[in-house]
C-alpha cells in the first residue's frame, strides 16, 4: 500500500521544534504497524525531497509512507512528484489550523497539482486539520470573518474537502485517541479497500490467463524494452554561487567605511531575496515599502554613495558602490552573501562560519539578526529574534521570476522577430556558458545593450530565458518542446534539452494507438529533427518507438524518408514481428480447417 502525505501540520510559530509528525505518530502508536523503517530520499544532492517510511501491516502487508512538507522542494523535481501522485493508494493532505500559510500552501499549490496528476483517478484523499486553535473556539458561519487571518476555520476545510471529495478529520492533540481511533480509523478502512481492490484485479488477471487445453493462439511478445532517459540534477544554485566566485558581471560593490576593501555582488539576485535591497537600489521606493522596520535598517546598514546607478555601458562601467556603516557585518559580508546565493539550506553553515569569525555570541547573534531583517518579507515576521531556521529557509527563496521579461534593472535587451525581451547578464553569464562567451569574449555582444535573436521564434525564447531564471520548464505540446530543445541545444543548455526530451517521450507514451494513428503530428519528422541536432537519447527512442508501432507508421508516407540503415533497424525490432504474424497465420488456417472456434473469442 503506497500513501502519500503532503502539507506541514507543524505550526510555523510553535516554540516546539521538535514536533512529532503526523505520520510518524500513528505509524509508532498503531497497534498494526510493525518493523518500521524511514529514510530520506532526494531528487538532487542536498535538498531533501521527502521522508520514506517503509513498515509492515495487518501482518505481512508492506507499506511504504511518503511524507513531503515542503512545497518549494516538491515542485523543484516535478518528474519525481507526479511519479509519487501517480502511484498512490491513499493521499493525505495535513496542514495546522494555527498557520494560516501552511493551509493556503495546501490549497494553492499542492491540490492543482494533485488534481491534475490523477486526472479523473478514483484515489481516496484525507484532509487532516490539526492543532487546537489559540485564539478561542472559531465560528462556523462562513460570513464570519474575524478569526480567518490567524487560524484556519473548521468551514474553509470543509469546503476545500468537498472540492476534492475528501474526507475532512479535525484533530486536536496528537494523542492515542486522535491518531488510532480518528486519523487510524479512516486511514485503515482506505488500505483494506485498496488492498481488496488489488486482490480482485489480481484475481480477474489470473482467471484470463489460466490456460486451456485446447490449441492455443500464439504468444504475443512484448516489445523490446525502450532506452531509459535519465534526468539530470539541476545546477541552478551552483550556477549563482559560481557566479558569485567569479564576479563576472558584478554591478554593486559594497565597501567598508574605509573604503580599503571591496565586495562585489549582482542586484539582480540581491533584489530577488530582499526587499532591503529592493529599496536600496530604487527597485522599490519608500512608498511601496510598507515596513519601517526595513526602511530603518537600509538607512542604518548602508549608505549609497552619489553617482549613476544604472551605467549606460554594458561592460567595463565602474559598479555601484554601498558604504557597509556596520563593521562587524561588513566583516561577515563575504559569508552572508555565499548564502545568498547558495540557497536557503545552508543557514546551519552561516551560523557555523559567523560564529568562528567572530568568536562572540553577542556579536554572532546581532549579525545573524541583521541578516533575518535583511531577507524578511513586509508584515509577514513579527518577531524576528523568534524566527526559527526553517522560516528563514522558506524565506530565502530565490525569486528571479520576479525579473523575467521585465526591464527593471535590466542591462541587456534581445531583439527578435520585431519585438525586445529585456533580460540581466548576471543571469544569463550564471546559466548558460555559451551566453557567458557571448557576454565577456571579443564578441559584438559584449559591448551592445540591443542583442539581435535569430532562427528561433519568441515564444521560444522566451521560455528558454523562463528556464534560465526560474529552473523550470513547462512546455504545453510536442512541438513546442521539440523547438524549445532546439533553442537548448543552440544554447547548449543540457538540462534543459533532457528535460524536453522527457517531455515528448512521457507525452508519446500516453498516446493510445488509435491517435497515433489519426494524429497529424509526423512521429518520423521529430525523429529526423532530434537527430539533426544531436539529441541522441530522444532519436534513439524515436526509433525504438517506430519500430514497436511498426504497423502504424509503416503504413504512413513519410516511413519512406528513413534512411536505408534506419530502416533495417525498425525492421529488425518490429512489433510484432514476421514470425509472430506467421505463427498467427498458421493459426487461422487451422482453426478453419477444423471447423472449431478460437478458444480466445
Amino acid at each position: 500500500v503506497n500513501i502519500v502525505a503532503l502539507g506541514n501540520e507543524r505550526d510555523g510559530f510553535s516554540e516546539d521544534s521538535q514536533q512529532p509528525s503526523l505520520i510518524w505518530s500513528y505509524l509508532r502508536r498503531s497497534a498494526l504497524i510493525s518493523q518500521i523503517n524511514s529514510n530520506l530520499s532526494a531528487s538532487h544532492v542536498g535538498n531533501q525531497v521527502f521522508t520514506e517510511y517503509q513498515a509492515c501491516v495487518f501482518g505481512n502487508v508492506r507499506l511504504v509512507v511518503r511524507d513531503c512538507p515542503i512545497w518549494d522542494i516538491f515542485e523543484s523535481d516535478w518528474c519525481t512528484s507526479y511519479r509519487l501522485i501517480g502511484g498512490a493508494d491513499v493521499i493525505v493532505f495535513k496542514y495546522s489550523v494555527n498557520d494560516k500559510t501552511s493551509f493556503q500552501e495546501l490549497k494553492d499549490s499542492y491540490v492543482p497539482m494533485v488534481k491534475k496528476a490523477l486526472n479523473h483517478c478514483s484515489v481516496p484523499v484525507i484532509i487532516s486539520a490539526i492543532g487546537a486553535r489559540k485564539n478561542g473556539v472559531p465560528c462556523s458561519c462562513p460570513l464570519c470573518t474575524s478569526d480567518q487571518r490567524s487560524c484556519v476555520t473548521t468551514s474553509e476545510g470543509v469546503q476545500l474537502a468537498k472540492k476534492l471529495g475528501a474526507t475532512y478529520l479535525e484533530l486536536h492533540t496528537l494523542n492515542d485517541f486522535y491518531i488510532q481511533k480518528c486519523f487510524g480509523g479512516v486511514l485503515e478502512y482506505f488500505m483494506i479497500q485498496s488492498l481488496n481492490k488489488k486482490s480482485s484485479e489480481k484475481m480477474k488477471k489470473r482467471k484470463k490467463m489460466q490456460k486451456c487445453y485446447r490449441v492455443q493462439p500464439p504468444q504475443l511478445e512484448q516489445p523490446e524494452k525502450m532506452p531509459i532517459l535519465k534526468g539530470e540534477t539541476s545546477q541552478y544554485n551552483a550556477d549563482l554561487h559560481n557566479l558569485l566566485c567569479c564576479c563576472q558581471c558584478a554591478d554593486v560593490a559594497f565597501y567598508p567605511e574605509d573604503l580599503s576593501t571591496a565586495v562585489e555582488a549582482h542586484k539582480i539576485i540581491l533584489c530577488s531575496v530582499s526587499h532591503l535591497f529592493m529599496l536600496l537600489f530604487g527597485v522599490k521606493s519608500l512608498s511601496d515599502t510598507h515596513d519601517d522596520s526595513i526602511v530603518q535598517l537600509a538607512q542604518s546598514l548602508f549608505a549609497v554613495e552619489a553617482g549613476d546607478p544604472f551605467p549606460s555601458s554594458p561592460r567595463g562601467a565602474p559598479p555601484f558602490r554601498v558604504v557597509v556603516k556596520d563593521s562587524v557585518f561588513c566583516s561577515c559580508l563575504p559569508d552572508i552573501l555565499y548564502f545568498i546565493y547558495s540557497g536557503p539550506f545552508q543557514w546551519e553553515r552561516l551560523e557555523e562560519d559567523i560564529k568562528k569569525k567572530l568568536k562572540d555570541p553577542d556579536k554572532t547573534e546581532h549579525v545573524l539578526e541583521k541578516v533575518k531583517c535583511i531577507l524578511k518579507t513586509p508584515g509577514k515576521l513579527n518577531a524576528v529574534k523568534d524566527c526559527k531556521s526553517h522560516q528563514i529557509k522558506q524565506l530565502n527563496s530565490t525569486s528571479l521570476r520576479l525579473f523575467f521579461n521585465t526591464p527593471v534593472l535590466a542591462d541587456v535587451i534581445f531583439k527578435i522577430q520585431g519585438a525586445t525581451v529585456p533580460a540581466h547578464r548576471a543571469v544569463l553569464v550564471a546559466r548558460c556558458e555559451v551566453m557567458a562567451a557571448m557576454f565577456n569574449g571579443n564578441y559584438l555582444e559584449a559591448n551592445s545593450i540591443l542583442v539581435p535573436v535569430y532562427g528561433v521564434s519568441k515564444d521560444t525564447f522566451l521560455s528558454f530565458l523562463e528556464y534560465l531564471y526560474t529552473d523550470s520548464c513547462c512546455p504545453v505540446s510536442i512541438l513546442q518542446a521539440m523547438s524549445l530543445l532546439i533553442c537548448a541545444e543552440m544554447y547548449q543548455v543540457v538540462r534543459l534539452q533532457h528535460i524536453c526530451e522527457l517531455y515528448i517521450i512521457t507525452q508519446l507514451q500516453s498516446m493510445p494507438s488509435r491517435e497515433l494513428a489519426s494524429t497529424s503530428l509526423s512521429i518520423i519528422s521529430l525523429f529526423k529533427k532530434a537527430k539533426f541536432h544531436n539529441s541522441d537519447c530522444l532519436s534513439t527512442w524515436l526509433l525504438h518507438f517506430i519500430a514497436t508501432n511498426y504497423l502504424i507508421f509503416s503504413q504512413k508516407p513519410e516511413f519512406q524518408e528513413l534512411s536505408v540503415e534506419e530502416r533495417n533497424f525498425v525492421e529488425m525490432h518490429r512489433w510484432p514481428s514476421n514470425l509472430y504474424l506467421k505463427q498467427l497465420a498458421d493459426y487461422r488456417n487451422y482453426i478453419h480447417s477444423q471447423k472449431c472456434h478460437c478458444t480466445v473469442m
